[in-house]
């Protein structure tokens, strides 16, 4: 291989609607995140409590699970280009709603609750679209490439993002933020215009009643029991995401454990920087992976690693180990995110695919929910070490175990495309 293949791996990019929907992304990755900062920040301004904030990530947890669901049936039987349109141009709209309330000082926390379910229903729509409409716009044989691109990009805008913003904030306002997010998407939603129609195969179902559609929804999660690889997709993600995720405990790591300042000071700032910048590395040098045809070793091998630099972490003498290991965690998270979602869209039949993305969606926000609560209550009891040695050794076990009940995760090999490429 030349030196050049072990880079970013660009080969999606020469397909010109993959191209146009991964550049549109690189803008909004960025100045689509603004309000991530502008509206915890507003909700604090109004209440003087957290707690609100904490209300607020309920509300879009539950109007997102709802929307993925929903919408991924959808996804199943309508052209999904245009349920792409609509989630993108309804998370457009609802910034500028955000944007209406912030400039003429409305704060109304009721508003922005309802604007914030809002944000969560479209947003849910498209992340379960975008999962099913990716697999017929690139083949097969590039699915790995092509997620890793668009992982590499939404690391990215998230740790960049919210850095920008915070600088912003004061010199432009809070509602300004709100305007740059809605600016930011118009090209995602040309980008979209652009696509060809994506249409769901012939034997999908034309069903269009409410009824009919949560009859398709637990028709997706029969489906899923018959595919017992992507059972355990799901189940490893969860475990690495849930045990093995102690974001939470930084805060205490940085000051109780490595001797921090109060509220952790730059020690802190290492530790959540360690992990992005490890993803990072490893989207750059994605062409080290991406090209791999054992897809379910590539998985399991990552999240088995991804455990270990768990354990590393709780087991640390200091911070430079604790850093190497996230940093190492950041590099085999990213390609445990790129393989799951590549199985999980390769292997699903495209008149489920949908479905299949919409509970994977739920899937992906609710695990670190779910580990903030476990970390935090554990630590409580045994302390920050204990709880993150036994989270790591517990994705370890759990990930073994998966892949011994489940084979065919371990064995399983790319396959040709089984739906053809849409034009661009």
């Amino acid at each position: 291989m030349r030196a050049g293949s072990y880079t970013v791996d660009r080969r999606p990019l020469a397909i010109p609607a993959f191209r146009r929907l991964w550049l549109a992304s690189v803008v909004t990755a960025v100045g689509g995140s603004f309000s991530l900062i502008a509206i915890p920040t507003q909700l604090f301004t109004i209440t003087g409590s957290s707690a609100t904030i904490g209300v607020s990530a309920i509300v879009t947890f539950m109007a997102l699970t709802v929307s993925a669901l929903w919408c991924g049936a959808l996804a199943d039987r309508m052209d999904r280009r245009r349920l792409l349109l609509f989630g993108q141009c309804g998370l457009a709209g609802t910034y500028l709603l955000l944007w209406a309330q912030a400039a003429v000082g409305l704060g109304s926390v009721a508003v922005l609750m309802v604007l914030i379910g809002f944000q969560g229903v479209s947003y849910g729509a498209t992340m379960a679209t975008m999962g099913a409409a990716v697999p017929r716009v690139v083949p097969a044989e590039l699915l790995a490439a092509a997620n890793s691109l668009s992982s590499l990009v939404r690391y990215l805008g998230a740790v960049l993002g919210p850095l920008l913003a915070g600088v912003l904030l004061p010199l432009v306002g809070l509602s300004t933020l709100y305007l740059f997010d809605s600016v930011a998407l118009a090209a995602v939603i040309w980008a979209v215009w652009r696509l060809p129609s994506i249409e769901p195969p012939p034997r999908a179902a034309t069903r269009t009643s409410a009824r009919a559609t949560v009859r398709e929804i637990v028709d997706g999660f029969r489906y899923l029991r018959t595919r017992p690889v992507l059972v355990a997709v799901l189940g490893v993600d969860l475990a690495a995401m849930v045990f093995g995720l102690p974001v939470a405990l930084f805060p205490e790591l940085a000051e109780r454990t490595f001797g921090g300042p109060p509220g952790g000071g730059a020690v802190l700032g290492l530790l959540y920087a360690a992990y992005p910048a490890g993803v990072f590395l490893a989207g750059l040098l994605s062409g080290t992976f991406t090209r791999a045809r054992r897809h379910g070793v590539m998985l399991t091998g990552a999240a088995l690693v991804w455990g270990v630099t768990v354990v590393a972490l709780g087991v640390a003498p200091g911070v430079a180990v604790a850093v190497a290991a996230l940093v190492a965690g950041g590099a085999v998270n990213f390609v445990l995110s790129t393989f799951r979602n590549t199985i999980t869209q390769a292997h699903s039949d495209d008149a489920l695919r949908g479905r299949v993305q919409g509970t994977l969606t739920v899937v992906l926000l609710g695990g670190p929910q779910v580990s903030v609560l476990v970390h935090g209550l554990l630590s409580a009891a045994v302390g920050p070490r204990w709880t993150i040695v036994a989270g790591g050794l517990l994705t370890v076990a759990t990930v073994a175990l998966i892949a011994g009940r489940v084979p065919s995760l371990w064995q399983y090999t790319v396959r040709s495309p089984a739906v053809a490429r849409q034009p661009a």
